[in-house]
């Protein structure tokens, strides 16, 4: 989607026009399409929220969502997989889970498509560090390879099979290496 210059809208703007198929985000001022998932995005976005929800779930610890609109700090960006602690998410009256997130998730984690901008990626989770989140990952299924982003840190890249990758503390009970995280690729 291209916009011109008299076209650019506010977020609250943004935020009630109908939604795009793929979704679009809003960043600085502008609208931009996320790309069309493909198939490794897809089983990696499939598997691992589930992963992780089965280790923080049960205990009310935390929820993984995939493909949830994250209102805050004048963006609306929409992390392939976003991890909030099970106080910070949002609720209706009757306790369900709320449609509208205008929070930062405590985790955000992204997962590179084929033709999409590294850049714009990294720049949304660093947005997510800035306002609060806890970490980011940058998952590369072509490279096999794994960035993981946390506040005032300097960034780590993770390659080797055997590697054990980081989690914020409140998902400890959440292990992954690399390659079982690339494992799910070869179902």
């Amino acid at each position: 989607m291209v916009q011109t210059p008299a076209e650019i809208l506010t977020l609250e703007e943004f935020l009630k026009l109908p939604e795009t198929e793929p979704a679009s985000e809003y960043i600085d001022g502008h609208i931009i399409q996320k790309p069309m998932p493909q198939g490794e995005h897809s089983v990696i976005q499939t598997e691992l929220p589930s992963a992780i929800n089965l280790a923080v779930k049960p205990k009310q610890i935390a929820r993984a969502f995939t493909e949830l609109r994250c209102n805050f700090g004048g963006r609306s960006i929409i992390p392939d997989v976003s991890v909030f602690l099970w106080n910070r998410i949002p609720r209706k009256e009757n306790g369900g889970v709320a449609n509208v997130f205008s929070i930062y998730p405590d985790w955000t984690i992204e997962i590179l498509s084929p033709e999409q901008s590294q850049t714009k990626v990294i720049k949304n989770i660093l947005h997510c560090l800035k306002y609060g989140t806890q970490m980011g990952w940058l998952i590369d299924p072509e490279e096999q390879s794994v960035f993981v982003y946390l506040p005032d840190q300097p960034t780590a890249f993770y390659d080797q099979e055997k590697a054990i990758l980081p989690v914020p503390e409140f998902a400890k009970d959440f292990n992954l290496t690399l390659e079982g995280l690339f494992s799910w690729l070869l179902e």
